[in-house]
């Protein structure tokens, strides 16, 4: 992995983050669909915050998944 040694802790501690990031981040998604009686600005805004954190939560799952199957071998 570009030179940087990994091990399974790492790896882990990555995908935990991910995974962490994706469940909490829906909850917010499902409650803000709940939420009633908001400006558009407010919506607009933790839509883009919810978006931009489950992109973060893929990017550091694909990394997770990347470091533990290099730490495999």
């Amino acid at each position: 992995m570009g030179g940087v040694r990994f091990e399974r802790k790492h790896a882990a501690l990555l995908l935990v983050v991910a995974v962490w990031n994706v469940i909490t981040w829906s909850m917010f998604a499902e409650n803000l669909a709940d939420a009633e009686g908001r400006p558009i600005g407010y919506y607009v805004a933790h839509t883009g915050l919810i978006v931009v954190n489950l992109v973060i939560a893929a990017v550091l799952g694909v990394l997770g998944w990347r470091a533990w199957k290099a730490a495999r071998g």
